[in-house]
């Protein structure tokens, strides 16, 4: 009598203080975008599961918002909450680092880390920026002193470097189970919120340092007619200023985010998308525990 047909599923957290690439990897292995990017901290603000199936192998990767050693306001108390809650609940730990600096974060992670009891991979990120091969070997020999990591894999999420090397060790640790979803499907999120972290990077890309983490985005409506996608959002900031600035001169900034926005919808969503977008100021968003929890960020 021949053995069952086994299937490996697991949890695979990735960890990592802010702008380290932990977005663009989950969105390279997954070969579709889940997560938003944008070259600064809190670009994620929550636990994004990207699900990537292979044969008979399903890592459900679970991106965290980049941890902060101090934490202050609610938002980043919340997001610290978010990324750390899941350390428990996986079946192993990417642990992720940028070129060959090592910094406070990174080491205020690897303390939350020596809690933990299932394998870490340290992954040394964006090592294409290293000019020198023994700056980068030097470095993988210090950094693996520091903890008794599962494996340690150098890459480039940006250049597609080595991310197959990552992902024969993320397999190998897969335990043994059947599929959690289906095979078809690459994230746990809805069209709302995917449509909403969409506009959320575009104004977060768009308006570089003028908007710090003032920002948060609403969708109102989502609707489907002849196969045509309505989209109504809201964009809310603490102050006047900050929406004088994003709707810009004559509506141009505005009318060009919601430009970007809609491309990306429609690549992600396959169809063609009708996008609205309005603008709520509402002071002190980001301390309001009540308005947090109305904006999505809550337990």
């Amino acid at each position: 009598m021949t053995d069952h047909f086994k299937t490996h599923a697991g949890y695979v957290a990735i960890l990592g203080r802010p702008n380290v690439g932990k977005s663009t990897l989950l969105n390279k292995i997954l070969g579709k975008k889940i997560s938003i990017t944008a070259r600064k901290a809190q670009t994620t603000r929550h636990k994004i599961l990207g699900i990537k199936t292979e044969g008979d192998y399903q890592a459900i990767y679970v991106d965290t918002p980049g941890i902060h050693s101090r934490s202050e306001s609610p938002l980043n108390t919340y997001m610290n909450k978010a990324a750390l809650s899941t350390l428990n609940d996986v079946d192993a730990i990417i642990f992720m680092v940028a070129g060959t600096a090592w910094h406070t974060e990174d080491e205020f992670i690897l303390r939350a880390l020596s809690k933990v009891k299932c394998p870490v991979i340290l992954v040394i990120n964006k090592v294409d920026l290293i000019p020198q091969k023994s700056l980068l070997l030097g470095h993988i020999k210090t950094a693996s002193e520091k903890f008794n990591f599962q494996a340690v894999v150098p890459l480039s999420a940006q250049e597609d470097t080595n991310l197959d090397s990552l992902e024969e060790v993320v397999k190998k640790l897969l335990p043994e189970n059947p599929f959690f979803f289906p095979k078809e499907q690459a994230t746990d999120r809805d069209d709302k919120f995917l449509a909403a972290e969409i506009i959320r990077e575009k104004l977060t890309r768009f308006l570089g340092q003028e908007l710090p983490y003032a920002l948060s985005v609403m969708i109102d409506n989502i609707e489907l007619k002849k196969e045509v996608m309505f989209v109504t959002a809201t964009i809310y900031v603490e102050r006047q200023g900050q929406k004088v600035i994003i709707i810009g001169k004559d509506g141009e900034v505005l009318k060009k985010i919601g430009t970007l926005a809609r491309h990306d919808m429609e690549t992600l969503f396959s169809r063609k998308v009708f996008l609205r977008l309005w603008i709520k100021v509402k002071a002190n968003w980001t301390s309001d525990d009540k308005l947090l929890s109305y904006l999505g960020y809550r337990e």
